[in-house]
């Protein structure tokens, strides 16, 4: 796989929602080929449309999960986590042999703001278990606020901590944080330390409310 962004293609599945969405328009506005997956095609192409129009240019495409996730070299899994395994199962033949970055966050609503710790002890370790040996796992950007992601005249100002068991999976991860101004990629160490990076987005979300801020977000003191 290619570093180079003219060379690699993201499917972003669940790119219709809110921190799906986020990544899409900066990844896409940075010059990789994205994709958004959805189980409704149709809504897919519409929320396509709909961000081509505030970057001026025809740069995303919208299809069904399976196909985004066929066409992609990295998939990205930005979904609540009722639908995780579900979407997982649909597309485990499709992202064999490839990275696939799980954003998602096992909260439990109504009560999102208290840390929930699922069967699996995280979502992407339980991910790594459905799809088998064959495909990448990595967790990242769980504590990045939506808001920040969609306002392309600001940088996002937060550190993205990222998991993984494979060195290469994690470093093509790492270099997707940095094409987004302002986020810095940090190596958070094997796919089990993803259960501590999944449990501060409750944290995160409880601070948003207390504070009353629109996205707080994380930074690693120390490193320069």
């Amino acid at each position: 796989m290619s570093g180079d962004s003219k060379f690699l293609t993201i499917a972003v599945l669940g790119g219709t929602g809110k921190e799906g969405s986020g990544l899409v328009l900066r990844w896409a506005q940075h010059g990789y080929r994205v994709l958004i997956g959805s189980r409704e095609a149709e809504r897919a192409a519409a929320k396509a449309e709909e961000l081509n129009s505030v970057l001026g240019a025809a740069l995303i495409q919208g299809m069904s999960n399976e196909e985004a996730a066929a066409q992609a070299d990295i998939v990205v899994l930005s979904v609540p986590y009722s639908a995780h395994q579900a979407i997982l199962e649909t597309v485990k033949e499709q992202v064999q042999g490839k990275i696939l970055v799980d954003v998602t966050v096992p909260l439990q609503p109504p009560d999102v703001r208290t840390v929930h710790v699922p069967p699996g002890k995280a979502a992407s370790l339980e991910a790594q278990a459905l799809l088998g040996d064959g495909v990448k796992v990595v967790a990242a950007f769980q504590n990045v606020g939506a808001a920040h992601l969609k306002d392309l005249e600001h940088s996002v100002n937060c550190d993205v901590l990222v998991c993984a068991d494979d060195a290469e999976a994690k470093a093509h991860v790492m270099q997707l944080v940095e094409a987004i101004p302002g986020m810095r990629a940090i190596d958070a160490g094997p796919l089990a330390n993803a259960v501590a990076v999944e449990a501060l987005t409750p944290v995160l979300l409880y601070i948003n409310k207390r504070y009353k801020v629109p996205g707080a977000g994380i930074r690693i003191t120390g490193l320069e």
